[in-house]
């Protein structure tokens, strides 16, 4: 075992955990695995509660196989330019606006429309929106999608992921292989659609193929973010504000 992978990594996940691309192979694989059904399963129950226990470990593993000094290694410090995270914010925003109106002129807003298929697994939400409710369900929606994924996804890809890869690849290959994974797990959100327990599951290649290269563009923007803020709270806060703009979108154009 090499000196760095001794101060990085707790002592009894050292043998088993190295930074390097084999342990990011298995990291994408376990966990878009495990993401995928708990996901699949949700767009027939209609109750996504449970995912946001994939998001939780996310964040929970650094901390539970990495030493503080593999932590500040993976990019969980305090931003050296808040420039940085400003920008990343502005990105995350400006690049859901693209993928609003580039899906919505191509698709319309019909089950072709990435979000306009997401807004429907909020439930029947829309049935007791009027203008005095709007806003509340708005927060209440977007409060959460705020913490969740935007801190468990970049700590775990553009943290965790990408120092394994940058580790063996370089930083280059590891920011094109982290932002990949991202965009294809994302294919269970949306893409293979559910459409009812009587049509079953139904694959849309054009909307899929737009939403994934969508998605693997905008997790180029958030290894951006992350690299000028130097920290991976820079990817944080685009990712944030990519779901605070999906959410104005499916609360104000959508439902």
């Amino acid at each position: 075992m090499v000196l760095t992978e001794r101060l990085d990594v707790k002592s009894f996940a050292a043998r088993r955990f190295r930074f390097n691309w084999k342990t990011g192979a298995w990291l994408i694989a376990l966990f878009s695995a495990i993401r995928s059904a708990l996901v699949l399963q949700a767009n027939v129950t209609r109750s996504y509660q449970v995912v946001a226990l994939i998001f939780v470990a996310m964040i929970a593993l650094p901390f539970l196989l990495l030493k503080r000094a593999g932590r500040r290694r993976i990019g969980l410090v305090r931003p050296a330019r808040w420039s940085g995270v400003l920008l990343g914010g502005a990105l995350g925003a400006l690049s859901c606006t693209a993928l609003f109106y580039l899906t919505t002129y191509c698709f319309g807003l019909g089950e072709g429309n990435s979000l306009a298929y997401i807004s429907r697994t909020y439930g029947n939400i829309a049935q007791v929106l009027n203008d005095e409710n709007r806003l509340l369900y708005f927060l209440i929606f977007t409060v959460p999608s705020l913490l969740f994924s935007p801190i468990g996804e970049e700590i775990f890809y553009r943290g965790l992921v990408y120092e394994c890869f940058a580790h063996s690849l370089g930083n280059r290959k590891a920011t094109l292989i982290d932002s990949a994974a991202f965009a294809l797990v994302h294919v269970a959100h949306f893409g293979l659609i559910y459409t009812g327990p009587e049509s079953g599951w139904r694959l849309l290649p054009g909307p899929a193929l737009l939403w994934v290269a969508s998605l693997f563009v905008t997790c180029l923007l958030f290894s951006v973010a992350r690299k000028k803020s130097g920290s991976v709270w820079g990817a944080v806060a685009a990712h944030a504000l990519f779901n605070l703009t999906m959410n104005y979108f499916i609360f104000y154009h959508l439902l």
